[in-house]
């Protein structure tokens, strides 16, 4: 939030107009404009590649060159909806239990009701902006790599940052889309898109780059020695742990027949790393307040930055969509001045708490704000009234002091990516999929019940760990990837208001397990094939 300043420069601007939104297309057109700068006239220096870095970090955080909305990255959707971390919440969370909205915005309450179609607006921001991201490394490490007089340890460094990147990118859109164009640094670029991979051969790439020969883990730097927010040789191993958790998925209905791949005593192994080198705070809310850039247990975040970083979406979105328009009272009390009253969570999900007791239940009626109670039921989806509100993401710190840029419209938290609290829960989840919860698994899940009030338990079975990712994850843009591992996001095993589109909630196809490959990819790219069922 502090640390990186992202600079849009011409070197960023340059690089990053080459690009787009489908993908990687011609990257090496000279412009007849003699006025118009290529790369080659900016990177020119150690400086220039320091600054264009900072645009691949950038552009989780924002999402355009020039203020939160103007001139944004990527076209069919204002800069606020293409946000990354924005839209990364609606194919989230948005499709489950823990988030509902009761805007209209064009296509927005098919996430929910788990009835998109391939032409589906938010679906082709996030599918865009996971190509523009890898885009964007891609170029990075392809002029990093071709540098030659700019080699060394700086640019090796910077490097492995950039292929980190590129993997947390291509994480997400393994998880989301499955099967999905794929391309590095050494393809050729030209006039056609690039080639489809096969999901099961994308997560063996995927563990190949962090645990290979030449792997980008052992080229970062440990995070006690990282600058804050930059990718880490922690953040690594979380990436891989979160690989090996999801691998069942990941590999399975391989179109060749090749067997699905169980990894649990991989899962255990990398998020035993993380347990043993990070204790978690007593504060459970720090992870979410003004001044998470502090927080231990932090392994990456997302920036945001009040007077620098500024955008519609990421933690600004979360905040400002939780409370009710012209209420000074209930804004004041998340830090921030304004609301856009928009964002609820279900009945079904809040049951999951014992509210009484778990200090994670950071949710609202409004009433203690003077509104009239919301109803904890969904009836009416179209009315911000129905469904109680999250107060878990704040721009206060975890003090309950003001944030350093209060004045601003901007929050300053950040957006965490992965927190020890998640691999405390992973290491628990895989062993106890593989024979049988150990005593450092059952540990770990009890440090997280304890952290939030709850007494710690003797054993564990899967409905726990699912409820109790839940209660500890929630909006950290996870649960519908949960969902999926257990069978319970298109099954009539566990239903939700407004699921499959009915106030009861309902069971939908399998087929809204995956994303579909937008439209607009799949007529510009005659290599790409559909998802099943769409």
């Amino acid at each position: 939030m502090k640390r990186i300043t992202t600079i849009f420069t011409a070197i960023a601007v340059s690089v990053a107009a080459l690009f787009t939104t489908s993908c990687v297309q011609d990257l090496d057109v000279t412009p007849i404009d003699p006025n118009i700068q290529t790369p080659e006239d900016v990177l020119n220096s150690i400086e220039a590649y320091q600054q264009l870095l900072a645009k691949c970090y950038g552009g989780l955080s924002v999402s355009a060159s020039e203020g939160p909305d103007s001139s944004p990255d990527i076209d069919g959707i204002d800069g606020g909806y293409g946000q990354y971390m924005r839209a990364l919440f609606h194919l989230q969370e948005l499709s489950t239990d823990e988030a509902s909205t009761c805007w209209n915005d064009q296509t927005i309450k098919s996430l929910h009701g788990l009835s998109w179609t391939t032409s589906d607006v938010f679906v082709t921001a996030m599918f865009s902006r996971i190509y523009y991201q890898i885009g964007l490394c891609n170029e990075f490490i392809r002029r990093g790599q071709a540098a030659s007089d700019f080699q060394g340890e700086e640019m090796d460094y910077m490097i492995a940052q950039a292929r980190a990147l590129r993997a947390l990118s291509y994480y997400h859109a393994i998880d989301l889309f499955g099967n999905v164009p794929f391309a590095t640094e050494e393809n050729s670029v030209g006039a056609t898109g690039p080639d489809q991979i096969l999901r099961y051969d994308l997560y063996e790439w995927l563990v190949n780059e962090i645990t290979g020969e030449n792997n980008f883990r052992d080229a970062l730097k440990p995070a006690a020695s990282t600058e804050y927010g930059r990718t880490s040789q922690e953040f690594a191993t979380m990436l891989l742990a979160k690989l090996y958790l999801n691998a069942e998925v990941f590999t399975a209905d391989d179109p060749q027949g090749r067997p699905v791949i169980s990894a649990w005593a991989e899962c255990a192994a990398e998020s035993k790393k993380i347990v043993d080198a990070y204790t978690l705070p007593a504060e459970y809310q720090w992870n979410f307040s003004a001044d998470n850039n502090l927080c231990p247990e932090i392994i990456f975040a997302v920036q945001s930055d009040g007077t620098n970083i500024q955008t519609y979406g990421s933690t600004n979105f979360v905040i400002k969509g939780s409370i009710v328009s012209g209420n000074p009272t209930w804004q004041a009390a998340l830090g921030t001045n304004d609301g856009w009253g928009g964002l609820v969570v279900t009945p079904q999900f809040l049951d999951l708490f014992d509210e009484a007791a778990d200090q994670r239940f950071l949710f609202t009626d409004g009433a203690e704000f003077g509104e009239q109670a919301h109803t904890r039921e969904i009836l009416d989806n179209a009315n911000f009234a129905n469904g109680w509100c999250q107060m878990k993401f704040t721009n206060l710190k975890h003090d309950g002091s003001p944030a350093d840029n209060s004045t601003s419209s901007y929050p300053d938290t950040d957006y965490p990516i992965f927190r020890a609290a998640d691999a405390y829960l992973m290491l628990a989840e895989a062993q106890l999929r593989n024979g049988g919860i150990q005593s450092d698994g059952l540990d770990a899940y009890n440090a997280v019940r304890t952290r939030a009030g709850l007494n710690a338990v003797s054993s564990v079975d899967l409905d726990d760990i699912i409820d109790e990712r839940g209660r500890e994850l929630y909006w950290e843009n996870m649960r519908r990837q949960d969902l999926v591992r257990f069978g319970l996001l298109t099954s009539s095993e566990y239903v939700w208001d407004w699921k499959g589109g009915s106030y009861e909630g309902n069971s939908v196809d399998d087929r809204y397990n995956l994303y579909p490959i937008p439209t607009t990819e799949i007529n510009s790219n005659s290599k790409l094939e559909q998802n099943p069922g769409y």
